[in-house]
């Protein structure tokens, strides 16, 4: 998917571990569920919901794969207690996302769908991070299909399943609510800095009202 044209260094490169966290060398395959088949003459991206023309977009395998590419240098904070430092993932920022697909002045919140209806909510706030990225490559080498191939989202402030593997479509959304990790006990907003590891740790304001 295109040659890097960007390349982000700096902290990312050399961070400590959050609370908890532990180095890991190599990158354990965790996911729920099976490995989906990768088609890709039926793949597509889908932006829909409270878009700011109230149109859906979408994009098929090829032309996501024209959209301008970059790199970030970040780390990888897994929920399971292992942190991987350092990685190049290359690939389409968020913010092109956002930029190509405008969400209306009220979204709050999006919600991050994958294979399998799986999904994870943000805050617009994180998903528009600069750092905020759909990768397709790690280290200068296509995804595998373990590690989410064709397309996975990586927010590196945030624990790592706010980054869902094969990524299918964005919902822009204008109130808050939990995506497949965060209704099974998982801390809706997830930094791993604050060691926001599971909906109890919860306070208020921190997840969708009830």
């Amino acid at each position: 998917m295109g040659q890097p044209v960007e390349r982000e260094t700096g902290a990312a490169a050399h961070s400590e571990l959050p609370p908890g966290q532990r180095m890991q060398r190599g990158w354990p395959v965790t996911h729920y569920g099976p490995v989906p088949k990768f088609r890709p003459e039926r793949w597509e991206f889908r932006v829909f919901g409270a878009t700011a023309d109230g149109e859906k977009r979408c994009w098929t395998h090829e032309e996501f794969a024209g959209l301008p590419y970059t790199t970030v240098v970040a780390d990888l904070h897994c929920v399971t207690k292992f942190s991987m430092l350092g990685a190049e993932w290359g690939g389409i920022p968020a913010r092109t996302i956002l930029e190509l697909a405008p969400p209306a002045s009220a979204v709050t919140h999006v919600m991050v769908w994958a294979e399998y209806g799986f999904s994870s909510n943000l805050r617009l706030a994180d998903f528009a991070s600069e750092r905020t990225i759909f990768a397709t490559h790690k280290d200068g080498e296509l995804l595998t299909a373990e590690h989410g191939f064709p397309l996975r989202l990586v927010v590196p402030h945030l624990y790592a399943w706010k980054g869902p593997k094969w990524v299918r479509g964005v919902e822009y959304m204008t109130a808050d609510r939990r995506g497949f990790w965060e209704e099974r006990g998982y801390h809706n907003i997830g930094d791993p800095w604050r060691e926001q590891r599971y909906s109890y740790q919860e306070e208020p304001g921190d997840g969708p009202e009830l």
